[in-house]
């Protein structure tokens, strides 16, 4: 093969390799993150102790059961009763169980609606929440609690509306999944090999997945920049922010693996591609 062909085939094939990081990363966190009912529990988990996600889920817990209850002169007592007993049942192991088992239900919700074109708000359900709640105000005797009605008390996580250019995208990357990061080792492997000059390869290879990398955390930076400036002034900042940085985590951590390897890998090939010679020097014996 001439020289030429060997050098235009072995870019294509590194720029390839290194556009495709960025995707492979994404592709892997949608299939097996997001797209995985298991993993997505596992992902959001955490977030029941959060103390930003307990104080968003106990006021629209408190806010629905007020709703409900007209306690008259007594309605700021009975308030000031509901939140305290919301914000105690918010730390025991029965809203983490409550809390798993209404993400559970929620990412049936976020699957559908990334699987038609149907409209409408993905929501977690606080109903088991509230059920829990009435039962302790009633042991606790606080006044109206036996009257609490146990309704579907729904926090919106999401709006499927907004999602019309993204089903596309998101359903190309879950059927990837690590086809996309193969493809991207894969073609690194065949452009370095068929390089004319291979070190020079490997160091443009490991700084292009690298600078890959950093925009791929530039751009989930950038993201959650964008997302909680346009959110409604009634949403928790905070309790959106930490949803966002759990769904996410896998991503940053990602990038900042391979930007650290990629500075490795090229640092290293060009220090040892440069490093001064040493000047022998054989002396006649006398």
């Amino acid at each position: 093969m001439p020289r030429s062909v060997r050098s235009s085939l072995s870019a294509v094939l590194l720029v390839v390799a290194c556009l495709l990081v960025p995707l492979g990363a994404l592709s892997t966190w949608s299939r097996y993150e997001i797209g995985d009912e298991d993993g997505y529990v596992a992902t959001m988990a955490p977030l029941s102790s959060d103390p930003a996600v307990r104080t968003a889920v106990g006021n629209a817990v408190t806010d629905a059961v007020m709703k409900e209850i007209d306690a008259g002169p007594l309605q700021g007592t009975v308030t000031a009763f509901v939140r305290d007993a919301v914000g105690s049942f918010t730390g025991t192991a029965a809203y983490e169980t409550a809390w798993n088992a209404a993400n559970r239900a929620a990412h049936h919700a976020v699957e559908r609606a990334l699987d038609d074109d149907s409209d409408g708000e993905v929501s977690i359900d606080l109903a088991p929440i509230v059920q829990r709640v009435k039962r302790q105000l009633s042991d606790d005797g606080v006044p109206f609690a036996s009257r609490i009605p146990v309704r579907h008390t729904e926090v919106t996580i999401l709006d499927s509306g907004d999602l019309g250019p993204l089903r596309e995208g998101f359903h190309m990357l879950q059927t990837a999944g690590l086809w996309l990061p193969a493809a991207a080792v894969v073609s690194a492997a065949a452009g370095i090999f068929l390089a004319v000059r291979r070190r020079r390869a490997v160091i443009a290879t490991s700084a292009g997945a690298a600078l890959a990398a950093a925009v791929l955390a530039t751009t989930v930076a950038l993201t959650r920049a964008l997302t909680l400036r346009d959110l409604p002034a009634d949403v928790s900042r905070d309790a959106a922010g930490a949803v966002y940085d759990a769904l996410t985590e896998s991503l940053w951590i990602a990038a900042w693996i391979i930007m650290a390897l990629g500075t490795a890998v090229s640092l290293t090939t060009w220090l040892t591609t440069h490093r001064p010679r040493t000047n022998h020097r054989h002396e006649n014996p006398r």
